[in-house]
């Protein structure tokens, strides 16, 4: 039976921060920790002291997991980010309630010397003599220690306390991962028995020392059962201090899971119900148990619910099948066809999830050169007057003096260079999107055509395609492109409005021009030319989408959309394996040549060499990034097989990525394939480093060659889920938009 625990994260919104900006507000952000680990990053909301993030993660975690940790921070264009704040929620006080946590929560002030981080390595003894007793801590060394110098590194050493007797260690200059191996020994003093107590600190030539860490054992533990082996550091034990308020609020939800999984014969029963709900004839739709699951799903746990369903039936392919089910006990159920596929029903969120697992690499394809062009130009668009900036005669180039007809002018022509694009690539995409998802989109049109045939209701078939093409894929993905991984990091204010003008013109493109002209936004009126001649080559579009032979099977398994033999990406990288007596160099790494497919990772000396090694993706276990600290070289990870035996083995590769102007086919660099975006194992392109020696500096004590070894922790003892190809495996991180309508932009 494997176990696993996941938490699903919800950072919400922030009230009454502190202004920490001389213009009186703050740029909030915010940071989410598991044990010291960074897992997520908010986008930076500006010029706010109230902000609203509303983004959601789900974190795959390990079972041992401690503590989950938010900062608030100010963004500085100048200097460090300033700390707000922070929250600090233990594993027990997540898992006291099965419900989660919902709730505001006031931050508390950030005390250093409560931000520790790391694990120190001991072999503590308890020895006698005719002199009496005598503790001997073998102090081996420390990994993943926090940094607290501005090298982004720390001069560690150790104090050993036992009683009313202290010892320490040397002091190891500049590294995150020392090794000390040093022995030190401590007598019994006269008096009761006393705990051990080590400290990690780290030294400074002007100024008082660092804390790093400690960690404590009691008397009865060094008596019983002496400490051997790694320990995570904690901070000094102290009261958590909280402001009152002073320093704001967040609104969080957190909740934690946590799943025992049987071996899989032990869910074939379940399994064959699920299968027979979807095979079985349509008159017993109400009887069936994928209805009676339906009926009993809370809303808040429909996504979760959605998520496993088109996995599960993905996996069966019978994800058409399964689609078109719930499709029609949606439309059956519907009378106004106005509200159709408006509420976020099982449905709804099923056939959302079926276009990310399945439409990822398409959408990549049509809307990142444009996302792209935005990020870069960063050029000023704005129609709405209340929102006008006339003093930004820097970003628009006018005769004579701005005035908002200019700015309009302007901000038009630049939105329609932008959509026209955007429209061109999509209504041109009938060949390349995915079959499952045109067979699909044909499944919902014949049910919308038979529950609403009549002529008024002519647009209700349309509708009920682009509402979730449109509404539910596209817009999102250009309002929000860091969370379908169109981009690495969150837009700036100026590119978010631009983003969310484009967004709105999609949106209205894919209501068919249903609310043009209604509501509040009449400023958009300009740009309703180019959106209603854009709605007909929709329509067209749409026919087209649907236009595919009924006869394949909907919703294959996701792994058909990469055959397992096609290599998705190839290049060189610098590998070197885990083994016990090697020497953990730089000059360890040996060049070799990549290939990944759907079914194997393998590698040679050169692209043309006929001798190869293999890793079957089935045998991988997990991708973990390594510190730059352990081999002094950046862009390191590790790769974690498992053999027949149950043995576990780590690989390291390191790449680093080439700069955007060197960027093509030469020596170094990994070479992608359209049929996948971004594969889950290697990382983007890469070049080889060159390397240079590096000795110590004078006064100081070399590290050790093997200090920098990071043995894997917790893993899951199952095969890396890689369904669907073309979606990054990042840490196992899922990242969500918090909207209180499907489809609608606020």
């Amino acid at each position: 039976m494997a176990k696993s625990s996941s938490l699903n994260v919800r950072v919400v919104e922030g009230r009454a921060l502190p202004a920490k900006d001389v213009s009186g507000s703050s740029d909030p952000y915010c940071i989410v920790k598991v044990d010291d680990e960074v897992v997520a990053r908010t986008a930076t909301i500006w010029r706010s002291l109230s902000p609203f993030w509303g983004e959601e993660y789900t974190v795959h975690l390990p079972l041992d997991f401690h503590h989950l940790a938010f900062y608030v921070l100010d963004e500085d264009t100048v200097g460090h980010d300033d700390v707000i704040g922070k929250i600090s929620l233990s594993r027990e006080a997540i898992a006291a309630d099965p419900r989660g946590i919902d709730s505001w929560i006031n931050l508390s002030r950030v005390d250093p010397d409560a931000e520790v981080q790391g694990e120190i390595c001991l072999a503590v003894q308890m020895l006698e003599d005719v002199r009496g007793h005598c503790l001997r801590c073998h102090v081996l060394q420390a990994r993943d220690l926090a940094p607290r110098d501005i090298s982004g590194t720390s001069d560690p050493f150790a104090r050993v306390f036992w009683g009313s007797q202290s010892s320490e260690t040397s002091t190891i200059k500049k590294t995150r991962f020392p090794h000390w191996d040093e022995v030190l020994e401590l007598r019994e003093m006269p008096g009761p028995p006393a705990p051990l107590r080590v400290e990690l600190w780290d030294w400074d030539m002007v100024g008082k020392n660092d804390f790093l860490g400690m960690v404590e054992f009691p008397p009865q533990v060094l008596q019983q059962n002496p400490p051997n082996g790694w320990f995570r550091l904690l901070p000094f034990p102290r009261a958590e201090e909280d402001s009152g308020g002073n320093l704001g609020a967040l609104r969080l939800k957190v909740r934690l899971t946590e799943d025992r999984v049987l071996p899989s014969q032990y869910y074939q029963p379940l399994r064959e119900l699920l299968l027979e709900s979807v095979l079985g004839p349509a008159e017993e739709d109400a009887a069936s148990p994928l209805a009676v699951l339906e009926e009993l799903t809370l809303g808040d746990c429909r996504q979760e619910l959605a998520t496993k369903l088109v996995k599960l039936f993905l996996g069966q392919g019978l994800a058409g099948p399964f689609l078109d089910y719930l499709t029609r006990r949606e439309v059956a159920r519907t009378t106004d066809p106005n509200t159709l596929f408006r509420s976020n029903s099982l449905a709804s969120k099923s056939m959302e999830q079926f276009m990310k697992l399945v439409g990822m690499p398409y959408l990549h394809e049509l809307l990142k050169p444009v996302i792209n062009r935005v990020f870069e130009e960063k050029k000023y668009m704005e129609l709405d007057p209340c929102k006008m900036d006339l003093g930004r005669t820097r970003r628009i180039s006018f005769k004579g003096a701005p005035s908002e007809e200019h700015v309009r002018e302007a901000s038009l022509g630049l939105l329609t260079g932008y959509l026209g694009p955007i429209v061109d690539a999509i209504v041109g995409s009938v060949g390349r999107c995915p079959p499952a998802m045109r067979l699909a989109f044909k499944q919902l049109h014949q049910r919308v055509e038979e529950r609403f045939p009549q002529a008024e209701h002519e647009d209700v078939k349309y509708l009920a395609i682009s509402g979730f093409l449109f509404l539910r894929f596209f817009a999102p993905a250009i309002l929000t492109p860091k969370l379908f991984d169109l981009r690495d990091q969150h837009a700036d204010p100026q590119t978010s409005r631009s983003l969310l003008l484009l967004a709105k013109a999609v949106q209205s493109i894919g209501n068919l021009g249903q609310q043009l002209g209604q509501g509040k936004e009449l400023w958009i009126a300009p740009l309703h030319p180019f959106l209603l001649q854009s709605i007909a080559r929709v329509r067209d579009f749409l026919d087209q989408l649907v236009n595919v032979d009924g006869k394949e099977e909907a919703g294959g398994p996701a792994r058909a959309l990469v055959p397992p033999s096609v290599t998705v990406r190839e290049g060189y990288l610098l590998k070197r394996k885990d083994e016990p007596t090697s020497l953990a160099t730089r000059f360890a790494f040996k060049k070799r040549y990549f290939r990944l497919s759907g079914e194997m990772l393998s590698y040679s000396k050169s692209p043309e060499w006929q001798m190869c090694s293999s890793i079957p993706v089935s045998h991988i276990r997990a991708v973990e990034r390594v510190d730059e600290g352990a081999f002094q070289l950046p862009h390191v990870m590790q790769v974690v097989t498992q053999d027949g035996a149950g043995a576990l083995h780590t690989t390291y590769l390191q790449c680093k990525v080439r700069p955007r102007e060197n960027r093509g086919g030469a020596e170094g660099s990994l070479r992608s394939y359209p049929t996948s975006d971004r594969p889950p194992q290697l990382p983007t392109e890469c070049e080889r480093p060159q390397p240079m020696a590096v000795g110590p500096a004078q006064g100081q004590r070399p590290q050790p060659r093997q200090a920098g070894r990071l043995p894997p922790r917790c893993l899951p003892q199952r095969a890396l889920d890689l369904l669907p190809p073309g979606r990054a495996l990042s840490c196992w991180l899922q990242s969500h938009t918090l909207s209180g309508h499907p489809g609608g932009l606020e």
